[in-house]
C-alpha cells in the first residue's frame, strides 16, 4: 500500500487542543531515517517531482502486512487461532478503542450495490443538520484518504499520518504468533475507528466492506441504525451463489432490536432479511424510493434513476438517527411540514458528491494563442466515469449515460481543470463535488459526437454478462459505441496508490491475455463474429497504437475483415490511452469523444488520477 508521508513525519509535534482532546502517546519526531526495516521510499520520479518535494511530500510503501497479499473477494489467509472479528475485537482493545467505540452513533450500511452512495447520501443530509460527520468508505479512487471523511472532506494528510502511526505502532509492538498485523481492510477499519473516536464525530457512517456478518466493520456491536442497499450477485466466491446466501450474509449486521431498512428486493432475497430480522426482533422496513418532487425543485447530485432508491433509503436511516439519538425535533419543527423534507435534508441530497459514481469530467485542451489568451484548438474529449462492475448496476449506468450523452448539449460537463472562465465557456456549475462548465450551444451543434467504450474488469465479474447488458441497454435508447477500448487497470501492477504516485506511460511485458478475451466477446456481440488472430498479430496489434481516423468509424460501418478487429483495440497501458485519445481529438477539431468509462471502480480511479494531471 502506498500513503502520502512527510518527508519528515511529525507525527508528535500536533497538540492535544489541536486532535480535539483526544490523548496520544506518540511524543517522537519521525523522520526517513527512523522508518521501520520493514518500509521502503518509494523513488519520486517524472516531470512534478520537485514540485512534490517542495511541497515536502513523499511516498512509503508500507510492508506486506499492511498491505495485504490477498485480492479484494479472496478470504484472507491469516494463521493463528482467532478468527477475523475476534481479531478485530483484540486490536481494538490494544489500541484502547474497544469501549469508546460504543460511544459512537452508528450508522452502518451493507448491501451489493449503492452502498457508497447512501452512505455518502446520509452523510451530507446529517452534516446539513449541523452534526460533525465521519464517513468510512471503500474503494478509494485516488488516495487513499478518501476512505475517511470529516465533515465532507476527506482526513487532511497531516492528520491521517498521525492516527496511521499511532495505530501502526501500537499494533507493531504487540503482535504474536496467533495475533499478526492486520491485512490492508481491517488495518484501514481499525484506523477509521481511531480516527472517528479521537475526532469526536457526532455520527459515524460505516459502509461494509464485503458481505456483512463476518466483515471488518461488524464489531459493531449496537449501531443507532442499519440498512441494506440493493442485494445482487456478487463476491459469490465468499459469499455463496444464490441469492439467498448473499442476503444471509448482509443480512448479519442486524443487531438485536435495533431497526433496520432496506429497499425494495427480490422475494427471495427480502425473505431471508426478514427471517434474520425476526430472529433478532429488529423493526425491518422498506424504504420506498425517493419523489423527485420533494426536492422542492432541486435535483440529486448523484446523476441516475437508481439514485432515487439509494435517496430514499439515506433519507429513512437519516431520520431514524435522529429520532434515536433526540435530535428530530430540532430539524424538523421549523420547516418539516407533513410529509415534505426538512430543508437540511433536500440540502445534503442536491450536495452530496462521490468520485466515480455517473460522473463527467470534461478533458479541456487547450493552448494560449498570440494574444496569452487561451482558446480550444481541438475536438471535445468528455469522460463518463461510473464502476459498475454487476449486471444490475451495468443496466444503470447504460441508462445513465445514454441520457446524457442524448441531452449533452444542456448537461453539465465536470472538469477537472481551472475553474477559471476560458473563452468558450460561459457557465459554471456544481456536479457531483467538481466545478463543471456550460459549452456554448453553437459550439456544440457543429461537433460531431462519437460514444467509445473505455473497459476493463476482474475475471471473477463474468463481462459475458456486463458487457450485452450494457449494449443492449444503450442501443434500446438509441445510444451505440462507434469503438470499445480495452485497457489493463493501473491498479493491477501499482497496488494501492495515492494521489501523486508516479504512473508510467507503459508497463513492458504487460500480459494482455485477459484484455483480448474481452475483445472477442466484444467483436462477438457487435458482430456475431470471432474473427481467429494468430498471437504474433495479436502481440504486434498492441505496439502499434490504432490510427486516429480509427475512432471516427461507427459500428455499424465496419466488419471484420483481414482477421482483424474492427470495432475494437487493446491498448497496452491506460496513460497511453488517454495520450492517445487526446492526440486524436487533438486532430480533429470537429469531433466530440464521449467515453463511458466503466466495469471496474479500479480503472474509473485511474483513469481520473490520470486526468487530474
Amino acid at each position: 500500500m502506498l500513503v502520502h508521508s512527510n518527508t519528515t513525519l511529525n507525527c508528535g509535534i500536533f497538540g492535544v487542543l489541536h486532535f480535539r482532546n483526544c490523548q496520544f502517546s506518540m511524543r517522537k519526531k519521525w523522520s526517513f531515517s527512523s522508518l521501520p526495516a520493514s518500509l521502503n521510499i518509494h523513488d519520486l520520479t517524472g516531470n512534478n517531482d520537485l514540485h512534490q518535494m517542495t511541497k515536502g511530500l513523499r511516498y512509503a510503501k508500507m510492508s506486506s502486512q499492511v498491505k495485504g497479499k490477498t485480492k479484494r473477494g479472496e478470504q484472507s489467509q491469516i494463521a493463528g487461532r482467532y478468527g477475523k472479528l475476534q481479531r478485530m475485537s483484540m486490536y481494538l482493545k490494544i489500541l484502547g478503542l474497544e469501549d469508546r467505540i460504543a460511544e459512537l452513533k452508528v450508522i452502518h450500511v451493507s448491501g451489493t450495490k449503492g452502498k457508497g452512495s447512501t452512505c455518502t447520501f446520509c452523510e451530507a443530509i446529517l452534516r446539513e443538520c449541523g452534526f460533525r460527520t465521519g464517513l468510512f468508505t471503500s474503494p478509494h479512487l485516488i488516495d487513499v484518504r478518501e476512505r475517511f471523511r470529516i465533515n465532507g472532506l476527506d482526513i487532511t494528510e497531516d492528520k491521517f499520518l498521525f492516527y496511521f502511526w499511532e495505530c501502526w505502532h501500537l499494533l507493531r509492538e504487540n503482535v504474536t504468533e496467533d495475533l499478526p498485523m492486520p491485512p490492508l481492510f481491517q488495518f484501514l477499519t481499525v484506523l477509521a475507528f481511531k480516527i472517528f473516536v479521537c475526532e469526536q464525530v457526532d455520527v459515524a457512517i460505516i459502509e461494509v466492506g464485503l458481505g456483512g456478518e463476518m466483515d471488518s466493520t461488524n464489531v459493531i456491536k449496537e449501531p443507532v441504525v442499519c440498512g441494506v442497499t440493493s442485494l445482487g450477485m456478487d463476491h459469490m466466491e465468499v459469499l455463496g451463489n444464490t441469492l439467498n446466501d448473499i442476503a444471509f450474509h448482509k443480512a448479519g449486521i442486524f443487531k438485536p432490536q435495533i431497526p433496520a431498512f432496506t429497499v425494495p428486493q427480490l422475494s427471495e432475497a427480502m425473505s431471508v432479511l426478514q427471517d434474520r430480522a425476526l430472529e433478532l426482533m429488529v423493526p425491518l422496513e422498506v424504504a420506498a424510493p425517493l419523489d423527485i418532487e420533494k426536492l422542492k425543485g432541486l435535483e440529486l447530485s448523484l446523476s441516475g434513476d437508481h439514485q432515487l432508491v439509494n435517496a430514499g433509503l439515506a433519507v429513512s436511516l437519516s431520520e431514524c438517527w435522529l429520532r434515536r439519538t433526540g435530535n428530530w425535533e430540532k430539524v424538523s419543527h421549523n420547516d418539516g411540514q407533513g410529509a415534505d423534507l426538512p430543508d437540511a435534508f433536500v440540502r445534503g441530497l442536491s450536495t452530496a458528491h462521490l468520485l466515480g459514481r455517473a460522473q463527467i469530467v470534461y478533458d479541456i485542451s487547450s493552448v494560449p494563442n498570440s494574444s496569452g489568451l487561451f482558446e480550444n484548438s481541438s475536438g471535445e474529449l468528455i469522460f463518463y466515469l461510473d464502476g459498475a462492475h454487476t449486471a444490475e448496476s451495468m443496466e444503470a449506468c447504460a441508462k445513465w449515460f445514454s441520457s446524457v450523452v442524448k441531452g449533452s448539449g444542456n448537461s453539465s460537463l465536470s472538469s477537472m481543470s481551472s475553474t477559471t472562465k476560458i473563452n468558450n465557456m460561459e457557465e459554471v456549475v456544481q456536479r457531483n463535488g467538481y466545478i463543471g462548465h456550460k459549452m456554448e450551444k453553437t459550439k456544440q451543434a457543429n461537433k460531431i459526437s462519437k460514444q467509445i467504450l473505455l473497459f476493463n474488469c476482474m475475471e471473477v465479474r463474468h463481462p459475458q454478462v456486463l458487457l450485452p447488458r450494457l449494449v443492449s441497454t444503450c442501443a434500446s435508447s438509441g445510444t451505440h459505441f462507434s469503438k470499445a477500448l480495452f485497457v489493463p487497470s493501473v491498479s493491477t501492477y501499482s497496488k494501492v496508490m495515492s494521489g501523486s504516485s508516479f504512473i508510467p506511460l507503459a508497463i513492458s511485458g504487460k500480459d494482455l491475455s485477459w484484455q483480448f478475451s474481452l475483445q472477442r466477446l466484444w467483436e462477438r456481440i457487435i458482430h456475431g463474429a470471432d474473427p481467429v488472430l494468430e498471437k504474433s498479430s495479436m502481440k504486434e496489434s498492441t505496439e502499434i497504437l490504432p490510427p486516429c481516423k480509427f475512432l471516427y468509424e461507427d459500428a455499424p460501418l465496419c466488419s471484420p475483415a483481414e482477421e482483424c478487429f474492427a470495432c475494437s483495440a487493446v491498448i497496452p497501458s491506460l496513460p497511453l490511452t488517454i495520450k492517445w485519445l487526446r492526440d486524436s481529438v487533438q486532430e480533429n477539431p470537429s469531433i466530440r469523444v464521449q467515453v463511458l468509462v466503466t466495469g471496474s471502480l479500479h480503472l474509473v480511479g485511474d483513469v481520473l488520477k490520470l486526468l487530474k494531471r
